[in-house]
């Protein structure tokens, strides 16, 4: 890459997840790689608070009409982090080079809108190559992964211990989640636990979003009996989700509920990573990396995760974590198996021993694949060069 180019980055989302996170950590590497960044966000959310720095603008809007408007009348990169309609990326792809991210794997469906970039990109192998059974040629060949990042927002600064939370987001588009949003936080101040302390025994957690592509309900339909044979061993969960998906997963853990604590939504979660003795990952098939694995990891959290893509990218077996056949083929045998290994302390990898595993991951790694990236896109796109 030579000279600066300007990178024109798209997340219109409301609510921070993976893909917020993604978007803040590849805005920086951006920067890193000596570019300069505008990245064109919804207005009135708090997501991005404490992002911009020099060489990254941030350009609140308030419809995809005004990001039309508000791109630049000359080609230039344009990345979009999440979705759009289709009108507005056949306008972006009429006049800029059009690429973006695939932050969930195909899984069966169609490719749809990224039919209309010059250039899909994957966060993972298991991402790229659902894209590749949709049909679509135009993909970078080298998945981007992602890296390790705590900075969530300004706020986070000043938080220094595990404070409880709603578990539930409340669609006040629907008048079901207005009228729980009035009354089940005052019943849930009243009985759950307000600072985090550990319990006896072996603490599994869950740090995500409780989001319908984790399939939370369906694995622990599928495992809470084994966890609820096993004296000792709790859940900690941390993270929030739609009031259905919050039901179903109280329902599936009816076996273990005595031993099931929920926390909400963390800004800090490198302060909940060390509290737990394993990080316990989703079912995999909707899922396209796993952050939350690798944030476990670098802190020095084990993980238990299905062994099966994206997890096998980034769980290093008997070395991070531990590897189980996914519960849904076998009931939840080999779960039992690995949940025993796991209660013996001795058994306890620490993941910061594999560091090369990780280095993978880590900030600089990143940085290295988003200058190859452009490096790649340069010679394809025919940019003017930001003044």
């Amino acid at each position: 890459m030579t000279g600066r180019l300007h990178v024109h980055q798209i997340n219109l989302q409301r609510f921070f997840g993976g893909g917020e996170l993604y978007t803040r950590f590849f805005s920086r590497a951006l920067v890193a790689a000596g570019c300069r960044v505008t990245l064109y966000v919804s207005a009135n959310t708090a997501i991005w608070s404490g992002l911009a720095r020099e060489g990254l603008e941030l350009v609140s809007l308030r419809d995809e009409a005004e990001l039309l408007a508000r791109l630049p009348p000359e080609r230039a990169i344009v990345i979009t982090q999440g979705p759009l309609s289709s009108d507005s990326l056949q306008a972006i792809s009429r006049r800029h080079f059009l690429t973006g991210f695939a932050h969930m794997p195909l899984a069966g469906r169609e490719a749809g809108n990224f039919r209309l970039y010059e250039l899909v990109l994957s966060v993972s192998g298991y991402v790229r190559s659902t894209l590749e059974t949709a049909g679509l040629t135009a993909i970078y060949a080298e998945p981007l992964y992602g890296t390790v990042d705590f900075e969530r927002d300004d706020r986070a600064d000043t938080e220094r211990q595990i404070v409880a939370a709603s578990p539930n987001i409340w669609d006040r588009r629907k008048i079901r989640d207005r009228v729980f949003s009035w009354f089940q936080p005052m019943l849930e101040a009243a009985t759950a636990e307000t600072i985090f302390a550990r319990r006896p025994g072996l603490a599994l957690g869950i740090v995500s979003l409780l989001a319908p592509i984790k399939q939370f309900p369906q694995l622990f339909t599928c495992i809470a009996p084994a966890i609820a044979r096993s004296n000792g061993v709790n859940l900690e969960i941390f993270g929030h989700g739609g009031y259905a998906h919050v039901r179903d997963l109280r329902r599936s853990l009816a076996p273990i509920r005595e031993r099931v604590r929920f926390w909400g939504f963390q800004h800090r979660v490198e302060l909940v990573y060390p509290q737990l003795d394993y990080v316990m990952s989703g079912l995999p098939e909707k899922e396209a990396m796993g952050l939350n694995l690798l944030e476990a990891q670098f802190c020095g959290t084990p993980v238990l995760a299905v062994n099966a893509p994206p997890f096998t990218e980034t769980v290093l077996e008997g070395r991070t974590g531990f590897l189980y056949r996914d519960p849904r083929e076998d009931g939840g045998a080999d779960f039992s198996r690995v949940l025993s290994l796991a209660c013996r302390p001795e058994n306890r990898p620490d993941p910061r021993g594999a560091a090369d595993f990780l280095a993978r991951f880590s900030f600089a790694a990143l940085v290295a694949r988003v200058t190859r990236l452009l490096d790649h896109i340069e010679p394809r796109a025919g940019l003017a060069r930001a003044r």
